[in-house]
């Protein structure tokens, strides 16, 4: 089987060994809609660099958790069928899941665009679905390092953070050195002083350690009720509206878990949507209320169209917090 393309250079790891497993029979889905692999599974892979997760043009290679262990799903389309293949412990728990992480459940149904824009966004590129992954801890994790840094100092850190105490994938010897993401347990027990070597300073440190020690309670999400994980999600400190509303979308599949307290998407709605370089979270809902039930699959497709606002002013500055 030839490498997928893309980015698994970065992944390959000679240190790091990938251990052989057989694969589970290959699982066939007739799509009902068109799908397009990278956009809507972009949400779940955090940064170039990210260890779990391999998106190529054509294929997807993602390492994850399950009830029954650790798997990894190889994901490629093949004119209207999914083709599905998984290795490892968890490999028929990841199968069964794979219809709910592409959005095949999504109901975007009532979604009828009335602003020429979105309307315009939405026909070229028919293939951006709301995911599911059903992964609460998974999700939330590299969210909570994403907060109030750069993404780059983010997705150093989860990337360091998972090859430190993650653990080889299973699949076949010719795919991707792929690293199962650490369990919940793990990342409790670890000492806040040991996420400072990550470059994760203490908040940030015990806000996971916090949610971990949650973990089950926030994995038991109802069927189709994100309101309430979303909520569960915020009794943890440190867990605010921002952090909740990105696990909601990525692995909950809630289209409209809008997001506010992001710097930058206010500004890129107020601009896409009323021509407005600048606007603040008050802005933007009054903005999105229109496609209330679908606000956040608005905002993935700016974010995925890549429509920006002009900038103005210096970005900001990366800092260390390993080296202080």
């Amino acid at each position: 089987m030839a490498e997928p393309r893309g980015e698994q250079g970065r992944n390959r790891s000679p240190l790091r060994p990938v251990p052989y497993h057989r694969p589970v029979p290959a699982a066939r889905l007739a799509l009902r809609r068109p799908l397009d692999l990278r956009l809507t599974l972009a949400p779940l892979r955090h940064g170039a660099g990210d260890p779990c997760t391999v998106l190529a043009a054509d294929q997807v290679w993602r390492a994850t958790r399950t009830s029954d262990g650790p798997a990894t799903v190889h994901l490629r389309v093949d004119g209207t069928t999914l083709v599905a293949r998984a290795w490892g412990p968890g490999a028929s728990a990841a199968l069964d899941a794979v219809p709910a992480l592409v959005g095949e459940d999504d109901d975007g149904a009532g979604f009828r665009p009335a602003h020429p824009l979105v309307a315009h966004l939405h026909r070229r590129l028919p293939g951006l679905r709301v995911p599911r992954s059903g992964a609460v801890v998974e999700a939330l994790v590299p969210t909570v390092l994403a907060q109030k840094v750069t993404a780059a100092s983010a997705t150093r850190s989860y990337a360091a953070l998972v090859r430190a105490w993650g653990e080889p994938a299973p699949g076949p010897v010719d795919g991707p050195a792929l690293v199962v993401p650490p369990g919940p347990e793990r990342l409790a027990a670890m000492p806040s002083w040991a996420f400072h070597r990550l470059d994760v300073e203490r908040r940030r440190a015990e806000t996971i350690r916090r949610a971990c020690r949650l973990a089950r309670a926030l994995e038991q999400a109802p069927a189709g009720r994100s309101g309430v994980t979303r909520a569960r999600l915020t009794t943890v400190a440190g867990v605010g509206p921002w952090t909740a509303a990105k696990v909601a979308y990525a692995a909950l599949g809630d289209g409209d878990a809008v997001c506010t307290g992001d710097f930058h998407l206010p500004h890129q709605v107020s601009w896409a949507l009323a021509g407005e370089p600048r606007g603040d979270d008050a802005r933007m809902l009054e903005l999105l209320e229109p496609f209330r039930g679908h606000r956040a699959r608005v905002q993935h497709l700016l974010v995925a169209a890549r429509v920006r606002a002009p900038r103005f002013g210096p970005r900001l500055a990366a800092q260390s917090i390993a080296a202080i």
